[in-house]
């Protein structure tokens, strides 16, 4: 996994918008209604290709499909794995909202309407290995030929699966995420032997605390995100760090979240997980803040942070000069070459209920890229000059803006 070297490199979480047609036939897939299959894949393709695109030309770094062909960035796996036939109940209501019933009701009755969250009432396993075979030949052939620092493809981990998808069969919590990690094992290493970054969703470590367990004491809930981490080590343990990133969030929604579990709790246990990578919030109004909790707990030299510096909630057009500032204070006390820009969440993390309009998402998108080159700039320099950052003098390369094919790109120009 490349860091950020010689300039701040830029990325995001996962899902962009899709396209008003895909999402209608996404919808009715959901839904178990009537749609062209053929049509849908088509469909698929040519969103893939279009949002790579889209990437490109705002100024994104590390880029990947946009999660096209999927609804939900968890539920998807009802449909690629077997053992989720029972009647789930719609238990998905955040303890931030309950505090507001009129805000629950208005934000979350149309996401019940439209979301499948069948339970888990047999033995976990797969049913359709092909869907995954095509969400990575979709994506390497749309990177084929375009520059790009690094591709990366997203993947539900097994705790936010069992977050989305209660348990009615397995005895217990723990004996179903780790039965969730010996089956998700095969879509993580499909992902890392087409030459992806893999990056796993994990919700659960944070969000979790306050959807699933929020009778829990701290302690409780951080003995269950430890449990969910073992799980998840042993999910990815075929693949090399360097090669894996991981999502932490504490929801998507434009909710209170003054229940949200603060960093400094769940972050010693997040660094315990394989990734080297960590991808959180960091530019919504109740956790922008928590830049400062890398001043008490000290990053470990094979980690690196992508912390949001848009926030995926808002229609607001972030200011570029804000950004830079928010990835300066984050250089400032982690070190340059250990932060990439990144958003808060997915701006389409369920595909027919996006925030953001989706021409915002874009210009949000194009503002990220251009705070992190007024970043570089005053944390590099122009001239490879001595640059003091925070009072911190050390010796600035110059600023070279370095680029490489993705690997597929490369096996196909050669031929």
């Amino acid at each position: 996994m490349k860091r950020s070297t010689e300039r701040i490199l830029t990325t995001h979480t996962g899902s962009l918008p899709r396209p008003p047609a895909l999402v209608e036939m996404l919808a009715a897939k959901e839904l178990g209604k009537p749609y062209d299959g053929a049509a849908f894949d088509a469909e698929v393709r040519s969103a893939v290709q279009g949002v790579v695109r889209k990437q490109v030309e705002c100024g994104v770094d590390v880029l990947n499909d946009g999660e096209t062909s999927k609804m939900l960035y968890s539920t998807y796996v009802k449909d690629r794995l077997s053992g989720f036939d029972g009647d789930g109940t719609f238990n998905l209501a955040p303890a931030d909202m309950m505090d507001f019933p009129d805000l629950a009701r208005r934000v979350m009755q149309g996401f019940a309407n439209a979301i499948k969250l069948p339970a888990c009432n047999g033995p976990v396993g797969w049913k359709d290995r092909e869907v995954v075979r095509k969400d990575i030949e979709n994506l390497k052939a749309a990177v084929a030929g375009v520059q790009a620092a690094e591709v990366f493809m997203s993947a539900a981990s097994p705790g936010v699966i069992a977050l989305f998808l209660p348990n009615q069969f397995y005895r217990n919590h723990e004996e179903y995420v780790w039965a969730l990690a010996d089956v998700m094992k095969d879509e993580y290493n499909a992902i890392d032997k087409a030459g992806f970054v893999v990056q796993v969703d994990c919700p659960d470590l944070a969000m979790g605390r306050h959807i699933q367990f929020p009778n829990a004491t701290t302690k409780e809930f951080l003995r269950i995100a430890q449990i969910n981490v073992e799980a998840l080590n042993h999910a990815l343990s075929d693949i090399p760090p360097d090669r894996l990133r991981i999502h932490l969030c504490w929801g998507n929604a434009e909710s209170p979240h003054h229940r949200d579990i603060p960093l400094k709790e769940i972050l010693p246990i997040i660094l315990k997980s394989r990734p080297s990578a960590i991808s959180f919030v960091g530019a919504n109004a109740r956790h922008e803040h928590e830049w400062s909790v890398f001043k008490e707990i000290k990053l470990p030299a094979e980690k690196i942070i992508i912390p949001g510096v848009l926030d995926s909630t808002s229609n607001i057009i972030e200011h570029p000069e804000l950004v830079a500032q928010r990835l300066v204070r984050y250089a400032g006390v982690v070190g340059r070459e250990n932060v990439i820009a990144g958003t808060d969440c997915g701006f389409g993390t369920a595909a027919i209920m996006s925030t953001v309009d989706p021409k915002i998402t874009w210009a949000k998108l194009q503002a990220m890229a251009e705070g992190a080159r007024i970043a570089s700039k005053e944390l590099w320099g122009s001239t490879g000059r001595r640059v003091t950052v925070r009072g911190v003098a050390a010796r600035r390369p110059a600023v070279r803006k370095t680029v490489a094919r993705h690997p597929a790109a490369r096996r196909r120009s050669s031929r």
